[in-house]
């Protein structure tokens, strides 16, 4: 059950991050004004530490989740507690944004190759939709010349 748990967190992360990035080049009102949201998350990923050690699973679950909720608090003393704009500009704000991007990709891997190991099946779903925010993320971001 624990699996479905991890799966559908996992599901929700991805899904909302696509939407984050699809709209963040030509709405960025809509999402200045709904990405608290996404921070809810941290609630499900704090209950799934407490079902680890409640249902004795794999350590790597509450590894995983752990290293989800370092990114959830990162994103919000970076976004709502500093306001800092680390995504501007990655030459400059390249100490901001080591630590998001290392933290970023860790929960990503974690939200696929958890489930792969329960299913084939979810696994490539959530391969697939890492690719889709892969893709989104790049295309809204502003070409670097030079």
């Amino acid at each position: 059950m624990f699996e479905v748990f991890f799966f559908i967190l996992g599901l929700v992360n991805s899904l909302f991050l696509i939407f984050d990035f699809l709209i963040r080049k030509t709405r960025l009102v809509i999402l200045q004004r709904i990405g608290w949201v996404y921070l809810l998350l941290a609630i499900p990923a704090a209950y799934g530490i407490v079902l680890v050690a409640q249902e004795q699973k794999a350590i790597h679950y509450g590894i995983f989740l752990g290293i989800f909720l370092a990114f959830l608090v990162l994103e919000w003393l970076y976004d709502f507690v500093l306001k800092i704009n680390f995504r501007e500009n990655w030459r400059q704000n390249w100490k901001w944004l080591a630590p998001y991007l290392a933290l970023y990709y860790a929960m990503n891997y974690g939200f696929v190759v958890m489930p792969w190991k329960t299913s084939l099946a979810w696994g490539l779903v959530m391969l697939g939709l890492f690719i889709i925010q892969i893709i989104a993320n790049l295309r809204s971001h502003p070409k670097i010349n030079g």
